[in-house]
């Protein structure tokens, strides 16, 4: 009876931990954006004999704004840091262990930011000071990567 329930247990365990990775798992998408997310850090500048370290895909979250413009945050002095965004947020999305994600959207144009502890990263602009935009346009997926790299030093 002992070797039932824990055998039970186990193929209970087993099945739990398969479904908890699905929900991660990014969906085919028809329109929106996809990309990766990618950790850069330590030193990155060329060293005769050295390899540079290279990005890695993590898990993060990422939030989906409509379009920011740099007037609509409270920068952190003149880092890639924001918290207090004043846009709208539409919705929010996790990379998988490889960084990729995926975002169903309709027709429009967003700012993505990453959390990392309490505030925002992103650090790509426009000429219109418009914080890392991508558009997204009918039955398109638009690619985005992040390389997050405020502790990597060049």
């Amino acid at each position: 009876m002992f070797k039932i329930l824990f055998g039970l247990v186990i193929i209970l365990v087993v099945i739990t931990a398969c479904y908890s990775t699905k929900h991660v798992k990014n969906a085919i998408i028809k329109q929106g954006i996809s990309g990766f997310i990618y950790e850069l850090k330590g030193n990155q500048m060329p060293m005769k004999g050295e390899e540079l370290t290279k990005p890695r895909g993590i898990i993060k979250e990422i939030f989906v704004y409509e379009a920011t413009n740099i007037t609509q945050v409270n920068r952190v002095g003149t880092s890639p840091f924001y918290n207090d965004i004043t846009t709208k947020l539409v919705t929010s999305v996790i990379s998988d262990s490889t960084g990729k994600f995926s975002v169903e959207l309709p027709v429009g144009n967003y700012s993505l930011f990453i959390k990392i502890g309490n505030q925002y990263f992103a650090n790509r602009f426009n000429e219109k000071n418009e914080i890392n935009l991508y558009a997204v346009k009918e039955e398109e997926i638009t690619e985005a990567t992040f390389i997050i790299n405020n502790t990597a030093t060049y």
